[in-house]
């Protein structure tokens, strides 16, 4: 068990160190938005509760692919709700877990949050 965590830490730092390279910092100056970088970064960051194919997992994390939710905020609106993230005594938190800001990498920046709005935007 202890290997296994050492070896999914090794991963994450690996994604966190691949992405840190690809985006401006959080000045909210946008760099280059792409679907494709949004997929690596909510692979790395989303899908261990909404799902690698962000259709959710039950218990955890809501369904984005499609989703109300998503295609009714602006990209604006959706990247502070995502940086906010949402506490479990949010009357809207439907799952009775708490979503953490930036899905809990709070190195992620604004142009990969955009990034993976632009993904969410290419599910809809």
């Amino acid at each position: 068990m202890a290997r296994l965590k050492s070896i999914a830490a090794l991963a994450l730092a690996a994604s966190a160190l691949a992405l840190a390279g690809c985006v401006d910092g959080e000045s909210g100056a946008s760099g280059p938005v792409s679907a494709e970088q949004g997929r690596l970064v909510f692979n790395g960051a989303c899908s261990s509760c909404h799902g690698g194919d962000a259709r959710g997992i039950s218990g955890l994390g809501k369904i984005l692919a499609p989703s109300p939710f998503v295609q009714r905020l602006t990209d604006d609106e959706l990247l502070d709700f995502i940086k906010k993230g949402r506490d479990i005594s949010d009357p809207a938190n439907t799952t009775s877990v708490a979503m953490p800001p930036k899905g809990a990498n709070p190195a992620l920046t604004n142009s990969q949050l955009r990034s993976v709005i632009a993904y969410l935007r290419s599910l809809q």
